[in-house]
């Protein structure tokens, strides 16, 4: 009868337990939309989603993170919280991280984070129209003194990142070493204290949107791992 007993409150425990909660920040010049495919995804897994829209144009990072991400843990407050990212939308994490603490964290997946910064930002800063297109944050995503992803220092959280190895832009990736996803290098998506990492035939702009991208996003949120055996 004590057996039976602690069965039905395990049953009904796991029945009437609060979703989990995943807040999805787009990267630099997109919107919410960008990361639709994610969030149906995710819903169907049974988390509950929220996708947050933030001015990334218009801000640098340090007032992007207090714009989007008290936004996300609105929604989710009450509920275990994981981060979904992509590019600029990981910094805002890792800033936010580093300056607050999140009450039930989860983990965090970051798809294509330039979180060593990007040569691309180097070399094209001062090129006409540039902060115009990519905004007072666009110009802190370089590799140089000024970058603020370089300056955040190591992880402290579950964090799984998600590279990607292909490119659509052949002049962007001259300022990059390869492999790179036309925007961020393999190598400069990686952070010390990160939990695990894949890199994916991907490229930056599209990979949030890919299949296999959103599969091992999933696969993370559920296990803290990557499924390395069918990447």
């Amino acid at each position: 009868m004590v057996a039976l007993s602690l069965a039905l409150l395990a049953w009904s425990g796991s029945v009437f337990a609060q979703p989990e909660c995943v807040i999805l920040l787009h990267g630099l010049a997109r919107t919410s939309d960008s990361m639709s495919a994610l969030a149906e995804a995710l819903e169907k897994e049974g988390f509950m989603v929220a996708n947050v829209d933030y001015p990334s144009r218009q801000h640098p990072i340090e007032e992007l993170a207090e714009i989007a991400i008290p936004a996300g843990l609105k929604t989710c407050a009450g509920h275990r919280t994981h981060f979904v990212t992509h590019s600029l939308g990981g910094i805002l994490v890792r800033y936010h991280l580093q300056h607050h603490a999140v009450e039930a964290l989860g983990r965090v997946v970051m798809i294509g984070p330039p979180n060593q910064g990007s040569e691309v930002v180097d070399d094209y800063r001062k090129v006409p129209g540039f902060k115009l297109l990519n905004g007072p944050a666009g110009l802190q995503l370089g590799t140089d003194s000024n970058s603020v992803p370089r300056a955040l220092g190591e992880v402290a959280f579950d964090l799984g990142v998600i590279a990607g190895t292909r490119t659509m832009n052949p002049i962007l990736s001259q300022s990059l070493p390869n492999p790179d996803d036309g925007k961020v290098s393999v190598a400069n998506t990686k952070v010390a204290g990160m939990a695990d990492f894949i890199a994916l035939p991907h490229t930056h702009t599209f990979m949030m949107q890919a299949e296999p991208v959103i599969e091992q996003t999933v696969h993370y949120l559920h296990h803290g791992r990557f499924r390395h055996d069918n990447p």
